[in-house]
């Protein structure tokens, strides 16, 4: 027996426990789009896969609904991999190892999946069962969701009938999402010039940071890894004038980073206790500064040797390398000025890394004004540009424009009030979501986003509330009950 069958919706536990054990993150979701498959010929459902892993699989309307309106479940199938630094998994072929604490499912050291594996389980769920009364069904599971919606992006959509669509894919328990920003990837490259040099090679790290979700909690203000590291190197090249010799930080572009480190190359008379201060000194500014939202915030210096003939960067390029990460746009550039407290315009710079040849930093931007979006990526160009390097784009996802006419939304906030006796939270969010893409390939689609409480999405400390599964899991079934 798994470690979730103690739980109340039983079906819904023992599918996301199945889909905790498959290695799903993104670019490494065809053992779980196979799984999907498989489901579906062992339930006799008709089903379509894509090249992309891409799965629709339909299940005709129960008695009563032979004849009523098709309807979508739709959620993602890919993961975001973080982990913790002592954890030694394999996110490409390990499963997840799954806890339970006070109704309070977590992943040790890793990310949890929540997002979005419980839409997965949700709907497979409902597909497995025989006497949930529903319409009929068009299931949608998109793959590399958490990389720019591309799955999402090709899917095939002329097989679908359905223009009412649930999607599965919040995380806050009472709100109902009807509207998201658009967003790009930007991916900027500085060349390197290196020659040897000898001196003394000096490990800087930053580690202990919070992160999270680039969207939904860049208004948190916590701090950039990325960012913070090239205010680190700054400061200390005014000072010690090295060379990098290498610099990383970040796994994905839509998640904060937790962690930056760079290896730099000092001479050989270099006053390294004077640097060591500097960055005692910049730890203390740091965690002061950081308190409340980093509060476990550390740089320091993790080792250093002396080196007869180091390839380091010239300080030419040390110098720029540095430049464009003290300058490159990050967090949020623009409120909303309709809609209280919204994010209008934000970016993250989720991942840097340093080659032989080359340094990359790489952004997720968002912006539910397409022009706005435009500028930011027209300022990281005009800066990388000036550098010596080159920007390119992928992934772009439209913004989902709010509809005022939603039959489905309000027969949602009707039937919330019943099951809570209160009002749902009708939110526009400042991260992306398939709807917008959908929406797009489906016109008149009508369609509300919304999903259990899971915390601390994207990073180590993710976590799922079974309580709060088990009354969204009501919630929806009478959902699909009142759409006839």
């Amino acid at each position: 027996m798994g470690i979730l069958s103690s739980l109340e919706s039983k079906p819904v536990f023992h599918y996301f426990e199945e889909i905790c054990a498959i290695p799903h993150g993104s670019s490494n979701t065809k053992a779980i789009s196979d799984y999907c498959v498989n489901f579906a010929k062992t339930h006799g459902l008709r089903y379509i896969q894509d090249d992309s892993d891409n799965i629709i699989i339909f299940k005709d309307g129960t008695s009563g609904y032979e004849q009523s309106a098709p309807v979508i479940l739709q959620g993602h199938l890919d993961m975001v991999c973080e982990k913790d630094s002592d954890c030694n998994i394999d996110f490409s072929k390990d499963g997840l190892t799954l806890q339970l604490h006070d109704n309070t499912i977590t992943a040790n050291g890793t990310t949890l999946g929540a997002d979005d594996g419980i839409a997965v389980a949700y709907a497979l769920a409902i597909l497995a069962s025989e006497d949930i009364p529903h319409p009929p069904l068009e299931v949608i599971f998109t793959s590399d969701e958490e990389i720019g919606m591309l799955g999402a992006a090709v899917l095939d959509c002329s097989s679908l009938q359905s223009r009412i669509m649930l999607n599965l894919d919040s995380e806050e328990e009472g709100y109902l999402l009807v509207s998201c920003a658009g967003g790009i990837r930007v991916n900027a490259k500085l060349p390197l010039e290196r020659e040897n040099a000898s001196g003394i090679v000096v490990d800087i790290k930053l580690s202990g940071l919070m992160g999270g979700h680039s969207g939904v909690e860049i208004d948190k203000g916590r701090a950039n890894a990325c960012k913070l590291l090239g205010r680190t190197l700054y400061r200390l090249y005014n000072d010690f004038q090295f060379r990098i010799i290498s610099i990383g930080g970040g796994l994905m572009d839509n998640a904060i980073p937790r962690d930056a480190s760079a290896q730099i190359l000092l001479s050989e008379d270099a006053d390294l206790s004077g640097l060591e201060n500097t960055v005692r000194e910049l730890n203390e500014i740091y965690s002061r500064e950081y308190q409340l939202t980093d509060p476990d915030v550390k740089l320091d210096i993790c080792n250093k040797k002396p080196a007869a003939s180091t390839p380091a960067m010239t300080t030419g390029t040390t110098s720029k390398v540095i430049t464009a990460l003290v300058s490159l746009p990050n967090g949020i550039q623009c409120m909303s000025s309709d809609i209280k407290d919204l994010v209008q315009t934000s970016l993250n710079l989720g991942i840097l890394s340093s080659t032989d040849t080359e340094v990359m930093y790489s952004f997720a931007a968002r912006s539910s004004v397409e022009t706005e979006k435009d500028e930011l990526v027209e300022r990281i160009k005009c800066l990388i540009e000036e550098l010596g390097g080159t920007i390119s784009c992928s992934g772009a996802y439209p913004a989902w424009e709010y509809r005022k006419d939603s039959p489905l939304r309000e027969l949602m906030i009707r039937i919330y009030e019943e099951q809570y006796g209160n009002k749902p939270i009708v939110q526009a969010i400042h991260a992306g979501v398939e709807c917008g893409i959908l929406s797009g390939k489906l016109p008149e689609l009508d369609c509300v986003s919304f999903g259990p409480n899971i915390k601390g999405a994207h990073t180590p400390q993710e976590s799922l509330s079974a309580d709060s599964v088990l009354r969204t899991w009501n919630y929806l079934l009478e959902i699909l009950k009142r759409l006839n």
